[in-house]
């Protein structure tokens, strides 16, 4: 394709407005630790929902997750969906006031304040290799690999500008300057998203179309699908999800900068929403594409195949930007995490215990350059991957590193007798035993793997426990759910009660979800 000047024009003032906005609130940081990664703890909800749905839509899902829905149907929302009922409510009900009553920077503190440093460091190893493979290397090349489907732009200087115009400004910033970009970046995802849906339902005849379509909707398939088994609602899917939306600092960083439990509550149940309207956004156009475009081989291309037939000028440029929006809110998100991990779990704990606030945001700004170095490189290493949809490959990633992960956190907090060593023997049980699965049964749908490796490491972790000394009731004061996590502080309570009661609010759009799933079971 080739941009018109009115496309090229929105496209570069968008870029230059985010990196504007990026730059002005990094301005507004004090040099503080709290300030620089947590945003001085003062987000409203509406900002902690959006942020995390800003963070949490990428390329892989303009890209990838439309070409999932593509080519194996309306069941491809499940992945997003089932967050809503498992991973979000995980984190509302359960780990939420463990994390903001303890003030935690970082997740993997829950976990050395439940079992010892050596659990934190697992975690952290594993999370680090989690967000540079997947969540900056493989979303940069996913972005690029649509830049140069529509416009004939090299992957690689496209992965390098991405990844350097984000850089500039979330380390300079903070987590400010991300949540700042992200509530723009979200606006204009959503816009573009919704322009492109419209445009296709449009090609495919209208709403008719859409209400043709929805009559071979299915959201459960048969145990022996390749993809999307029944069965990966035994254990897959409920780790992935618990991990991704719970125990995951690129996601629970937004909660930890809350004004207060309310509103960090609240802000899950408004993601909750978001969350719900985005994947219709990109899953209905892909349902729809086959009533007016003959078969595509590579289904990651139909995001830039609509595009070039289907938008008029000015809508291009507008789409364009929510899909580097998209990437963009993404990449800053994990960078902010890692840098956050790098600089409170390994500098501040190992390397420079009293480490001034300046110095700990200087190793934070330093340690984000050498993030966005290796996210590059892996980028880079991604090009050549397996050939089923690339959101299908990211979720087999995912399962390689997050039973562990899961199974430290949930036997954690729900069984007291976990000990450190059953949750260490998790944690280091996760990749190789994923790894013989792989390699062993290559045809197992990965959602299956990840469940067995899921139950392995938890039935472990109980064993181990039950073999090693557990720890005292004293120590375990504060870090065990009890009913009390339900409710909010007394004083919120009694100041946010009515309609400003988040269970009425959650009630309703689990409601929403659960209707979707029992009409297209």
């Amino acid at each position: 394709m080739n941009l018109s000047t009115i496309d090229i024009t929105i496209f570069a003032v968008y870029i230059l407005g985010i990196l504007a906005l990026g730059i002005y609130a990094a301005r507004h940081n004090k040099q503080t630790k709290r300030d620089y990664f947590l945003a001085g703890d003062k987000l409203p909800w509406w900002m902690i929902g959006g942020s995390i749905i800003a963070a949490n839509i990428s390329s892989h899902h303009l890209v990838g997750a439309m070409g999932a829905a593509y080519s194996r149907g309306f069941v491809a929302v499940t992945l997003e969906w089932a967050a809503i009922l498992l991973g979000f409510n995980a984190l509302l009900w359960v780990f939420l006031p463990f994390y903001l009553r303890n003030g935690f920077f970082t997740i993997p503190e829950y976990l050395q304040k439940r079992f010892g440093k050596a659990t934190r460091v697992v975690y952290d190893v594993l999370i680090l290799f989690t967000y540079i493979f997947v969540e900056i290397g493989a979303v940069l090349f996913l972005g690029a690999l649509s830049l140069y489907a529509l416009f004939g732009i090299p992957i690689i200087y496209s992965v390098f500008t991405l990844a350097v115009l984000t850089g500039i400004y979330t380390i300079a910033g903070g987590l400010r300057a991300v949540i700042w970009t992200e509530m723009v970046q979200l606006g204009v995802l959503i816009a573009g998203g919704i322009a492109l849906t419209i445009a296709t339902i449009h090609a495919a005849g209208g709403l008719q179309s859409v209400v043709h379509s929805a009559a071979d909707w299915k959201m459960i398939y048969p145990a022996d699908d390749p993809d999307f088994p029944w069965t990966m609602y035994l254990g897959g899917i409920v780790c992935i999800s618990v991990f991704y939306c719970a125990t995951n600092q690129f996601i629970v960083q937004r909660v930890l900068a809350a004004k207060n439990e309310w509103h960090a509550r609240m802000g899950v149940i408004f993601g909750d929403y978001l969350k719900f309207l985005v994947p219709l956004i990109i899953t209905v156009p892909a349902l729809v594409a086959p009533m007016f475009l003959p078969p595509l081989d590579k289904p990651d291309l139909l995001f830039a195949t609509l595009v070039e037939k289907l938008l008029p000028t000015g809508l291009i440029g507008l789409v364009m930007a929510g899909l580097i929006s998209a990437i963009m809110s993404h990449i800053s998100g994990a960078i902010n995490s890692c840098t956050t991990i790098l600089t409170v779990d390994i500098y501040l704990e190992y390397i420079n215990k009293e480490a001034t606030d300046k110095q700990a945001v200087r190793f934070g700004r330093l340690s984000g350059v050498a993030i966005i170095v290796l996210g590059i490189l892996c980028s880079i290493l991604l090009i050549s991957y397996s050939d089923k949809p690339v959101f299908l490959y990211l979720m087999n990633l995912y399962g390689l590193f997050t039973p562990g992960i899961a199974t430290m956190f949930l036997l954690g907090i729900f069984w007291k007798r976990t000990t450190s060593a059953g949750a260490l023997t998790a944690g280091f049980l996760t990749i190789p035993l994923s790894l013989v699965l792989e390699f062993a049964f290559p045809e197992m749908p990965f959602f299956n793997r990840t469940g067995i490796v899921f139950w392995t490491c938890m039935v472990a972790c109980w064993g181990v426990s039950l073999l090693t000394r557990p720890q005292s009731a004293a120590l375990l004061e504060g870090l065990i759910w009890d009913k009390a996590s339900l409710q909010l502080p007394a004083e919120e309570r009694a100041r946010y009660s009515g309609v400003k009661n988040p269970f009425y609010w959650w009630l309703l759009i689990t409601a929403i979800v659960l209707f979707f799933y029992i009409r297209y079971a």
